[in-house]
């Protein structure tokens, strides 16, 4: 058996870098290098992340200038927006062979990184040294677009719906129990950063509204889209089941697929398809996954693994 692959973790105190800490504590060929936390260096990985083993090992305070110390096969960069340019500079300069992936949208339109959809760029992504994880929502539009996008006749609508870990920890109304219950909250109605995403990737417009709701975790889209010919909904099903019969983590049915169904799991439910019977051009769908695992984490295994030359699922699937 081969050595396994050590992986550095930048920002692992947040929702997503816990997420990927349980994936690598059960992956088979990763072990973790380091995992670094500015407010919470020091402190025992394991009082923060329920899926680490209690071995004692700690969050590291490490500033960019301080990689030299830690080699590693493979970065994940898990910062806020606009904070990963240092880090990649940096990274590059000490271990110019390391994978380098960020979590962030930094570099989703930088066309000198990979981005990491694997359903369409497994190819590119596999030995990719730097690569681009898609934002929760972009991954979950798209994958409910791809099939259609040779046949849109107009910017489709995609309505939304989060579980409020998709505001991250920074205290806000977006993330509040309390101002969220009973509550629906719209935000960034235009111009929000995954919809530039979306119509960047299929390269056609789309209009994108998220909200968030009062659940913790996974997200919905309802996707409303107009078609250059008639449609029937057996028929929009078969596409979508053939364009995803060989994708493990893709799963379409007839039935309008819930979010509880993939909260905690790698994978996305397609379903509700549905045609206007007064004008068949016009139909709708619903894409569910988990905005933490498939939305980030989950996903960013999947594009290490294949970056690396492992099996794209191998600690994924529990």
């Amino acid at each position: 058996m081969s050595a396994a692959r050590t992986i550095n973790l930048v920002g692992g105190r947040g929702y997503t870098g816990s997420e990927l800490l349980r994936l690598i504590a059960r992956h088979p060929g990763m072990d973790l290098g380091m995992a670094s936390s500015r407010s919470h260096a020091g402190e025992k990985i394991s009082s923060t992340c329920d899926g680490w083993p209690d071995d004692g090992r700690c969050f590291t305070q490490l500033e960019p200038a301080g990689v030299s110390g830690f080699p590693a096969d493979a970065w994940v960069l898990a910062l806020p927006n606009g904070l990963a340019g240092e880090w990649v500079t940096a990274i590059e300069l000490a271990y110019p062979d390391s994978v380098i992936l960020d979590l962030s949208a930094d570099y989703r339109f930088d066309p000198g990184w990979a981005y990491g959809l694997p359903e369409r760029f497994r190819e590119q992504i596999r030995n990719a040294r730097l690569i681009a994880n898609p934002g929760c929502y972009a991954t979950g539009a798209q994958l409910g677009l791809l099939p259609l996008a040779g046949q849109l006749a107009s910017a489709p609508l995609v309505f939304g719906v989060s579980g409020y870990s998709g505001a991250g920890k920074t205290p806000s109304p977006r993330n509040d129990p309390d101002v969220l219950r009973d509550n629906l909250i719209p935000y960034a109605l235009s111009g929000h950063m995954h919809e530039q995403e979306i119509s960047s990737q299929l390269h056609t417009d789309v209009r994108f509204m998220p909200h968030v709701a009062a659940f913790f975790r996974g997200l919905s889209l309802t996707i409303a889209f107009e078609l250059d010919q008639a449609a029937t909904v057996a028929g929009l099903q078969a596409l979508f089941q053939a364009e995803y019969a060989n994708e493990a983590r893709v799963s379409v049915g007839s039935e309008i697929p819930q979010v509880s169904a993939v909260q905690g799991t790698p994978d996305v439910h397609i379903g509700g398809f549905t045609v206007d019977a007064r004008n068949p051009v016009r139909g709708s769908l619903v894409v569910v996954l988990d905005n933490l695992l498939k939305g980030a984490a989950s996903q960013a295994m999947q594009n290490l693994n294949l970056a690396l030359g492992l099996d794209e699922n191998t600690g994924i699937d529990a």
